[in-house]
């Protein structure tokens, strides 16, 4: 398939990317608007206060916690983002055609219409201001105890549809093989810029979730750090590598596959499993066949195959669970992609999928106890073979 690639820069500076499938545009008979109408300041220059001074611009810090070695970003400006809009107001949809049959735009798309779009997230976690880097660093308080840095990362958002009304299961495979590419694109190019430890793509799907704009759409941070979760995974897979020569997230495929009795979906190129361990009431992982670092590293076959698959999971999920009355009940879920680390220890990782859910049963979510919350230390409410079974049972 034909897929092009559009980029331009929103009002106040922020790279926006079409990736085009559809006609005149994917074949270069047209291009979408490039140009944002929108009065917005350039986020980069001086902020005036009320006394009437310029200041420079300021973007999220994070701090590390001595007692964990974990960084947290501080962004108090996400308070003010946009909240559960009308549908008629939702930053994500495409711009609207006036009475004059002028194109006017609100949002955060200058076009009309499209078919896949990424941007910069205008309330980001974190961003890289320019001159400005995680050597950057100073002392909160000015106690060494306290390192501090500018959260010099990078978030950003992946309209899966123009559609306000859609979901990622509602997608033809074709709209999917486009989203699959953009995780690609922005794979590869949000690595290459300085100082990023790791890049992971992601959807949060349902207000149970969290979700505040209901339009279909993902998200991409790129971390100036390596996570929490992933250090302990890179951990594990050092000690594993050390103790067997083996590579751990290889080895765990293989051994899912070898017991069968939680692999809930095969293609020939990807593979669907409830992990052993699984913590969350719904929680399957899905992982490519052969050893691949992140989703850039996916050859066409495997992204065309993904297509596929990916739209059978969350099909799949979606029956999951039924209601009184016998229909099934759209799953609220978390859908993250893990890629391997740019820096020392990508050698370590491997590229899967987790897709886990809050819901326990129908109307009852998973609520963290003391212990999850305070200790992390996780309490199944189920068990593995019960999730695969159950999936199983539909079948995907």
């Amino acid at each position: 398939m034909t897929i092009r690639r559009t980029a331009t820069r929103l009002a106040d500076g922020r790279e926006l990317v079409y990736f085009d499938d559809s006609e005149p545009y994917a074949s270069g008979g047209a291009t979408r608007r490039l140009d944002d109408p929108r009065p917005l300041p350039d986020r980069f220059a001086p902020v005036v206060g009320e006394d009437g001074s310029a200041r420079p611009a300021t973007g999220p810090e994070m701090r590390r916690d001595p007692l964990t070695g974990d960084w947290i970003p501080m962004a108090s400006h996400r308070m003010n983002r946009t909240f559960l809009p009308a549908a008629d107001a939702c930053p994500l949809c495409p711009a609207r055609t006036g009475a004059s049959g002028t194109a006017y735009s609100d949002g955060e798309i200058p076009d009309t219409d499209y078919d896949v779009v990424v941007f910069e997230n205008r309330f980001p976690a974190l961003m890289q201001l320019p001159g400005l880097t995680v050597d950057d660093a100073w002392h909160v308080d000015g106690d060494p105890l306290w390192p501090a840095a500018p959260a010099a990362g990078r978030c950003e958002v992946v309209c899966f549809s123009s559609d306000h009304t859609s979901s990622f299961g509602d997608l033809t495979a074709h709209r999917v093989r486009t989203i699959v590419e953009a995780w690609a694109d922005r794979t590869a190019e949000l690595s290459a810029l300085p100082g990023i430890q790791q890049v992971f793509p992601f959807e949060n799907r349902g207000r149970e979730i969290g979700v505040t704009l209901p339009h279909p759409h993902g998200q991409i941070y790129a971390f100036p750090f390596v996570t929490p979760r992933t250090q302990a995974m890179l951990r594990e897979a050092r000690t594993y590598a050390e103790r067997t020569g083996g590579h751990l997230l290889h080895d765990v495929v293989e051994a899912e596959l070898r017991a069968g009795t939680r692999v809930v979906l095969e293609s020939e190129h990807w593979v669907a499993y409830v992990p052993a361990a699984a913590r969350w009431p719904v929680e399957v992982h899905l992982a490519p066949r052969r050893d691949v670092p992140d989703v850039a590293a996916l050859d066409a076959a495997e992204r065309d195959d993904l297509a596929e698959v990916y739209l059978r999971l969350v099909r799949g999920l979606d029956r999951f669970f039924v209601d009184a009355d016998g229909d099934h009940i759209p799953l609220p879920y978390i859908a993250g992609w893990h890629q391997a680390v740019v820096g020392a220890g990508r050698e370590l990782g491997r590229l899967h999928l987790q897709v886990f859910s809050v819901l326990r049963a129908p109307g009852k979510l998973k609520y963290l106890a003391g212990v999850e919350s305070g200790m992390a230390a996780w309490i199944s409410d189920t068990t593995p073979e019960r999730i695969a079974a159950r999936l199983q049972e539909i079948p995907l």
